[in-house]
């Protein structure tokens, strides 16, 4: 594997990008990995580096490039801690347009890549940026082939890019993994996502027995078995669309 971090220009400046992907081979379709809200760190890399060791080239950038902070480091369980109302404030310093603007940096910079097949896109957003990894395939309808949000947030909102509305944008096929038990997306919400996505190319899935987080190795809700069949529909997703 060939592991680089390298500053990605974008339209407000330059993202530190994490990229990996097989040494031989190629050219290779290309996952964009958007990171959860407590920002890059070896936990995601690890993560990304699994996906590229499948067959792709992974590209895992900062998004909080804005507010110039690279890594948040450990975050106190207390929501009310000030690391945590930090994290919460870059959080919501982002929104959908900014991160597709950086998305469209990221595909130019790939474009020039020998190991990189712009072509053939996938995505996959966890958390904040399951809304990310989704309209991606919407904005970019010609090169992403498949989308998931892995319990993402924000799904079904009033606005014209809401995550739930996105079937009948795209020919992509999307996933969604739901947490059992999720205050970022609870059941209501899900059942407006699920009714959305019928008849579509689409699936949205709840893992039972599961709390929001449940596919990160370092945190206390780590299920296992959960982590793993999302790694095993993740990998399936890209089989049979990043071809």
């Amino acid at each position: 594997m060939i592991d680089q971090q390298i500053e990605i220009a974008t339209k407000d400046g330059s993202t530190t990008t994490f990229i990996t992907h097989p040494e031989r081979g190629g050219p290779f379709p290309v996952i964009i990995f958007y990171m959860d809200a407590p920002a890059i760190r070896e936990e995601l890399r690890d993560m990304a580096r699994r996906l590229g060791t499948s067959g792709y080239y992974v590209m895992l950038p900062n998004l909080y490039y804005r507010s110039g902070v690279m890594e948040l480091g450990p975050l106190p369980a207390d929501p009310n801690s000030p690391e945590r109302k930090r994290m919460f404030q870059l959080m919501a310093s982002l929104n959908i347009p900014m991160i597709m603007e950086d998305t469209k940096a990221l595909l130019a910079y790939a474009e020039g890549q020998a190991a990189a097949n712009t072509g053939i896109v996938g995505t996959v957003g966890y958390c904040m940026s399951g809304r990310y990894a989704v309209n991606a395939a919407t904005h970019f309808p010609d090169r992403v082939k498949a989308a998931a949000s892995i319990y993402g947030t924000h799904l079904a909102t009033d606005e014209d890019n809401s995550p739930h509305l996105a079937a009948r944008k795209t020919k992509a096929e999307l996933y969604f993994a739901c947490a059992e038990t999720d205050i970022y997306a609870p059941p209501e919400v899900i059942a407006k996502v699920q009714e959305s996505m019928k008849g579509a190319h689409a699936e949205v899935e709840i893992y039972p027995g599961t709390h929001h987080g449940f596919a990160f190795p370092k945190r206390p809700v780590y299920e296992r078995d959960a982590a793993e069949r999302h790694w095993e529909r993740l990998l399936e997703l890209y089989r049979r669309n990043l071809v």
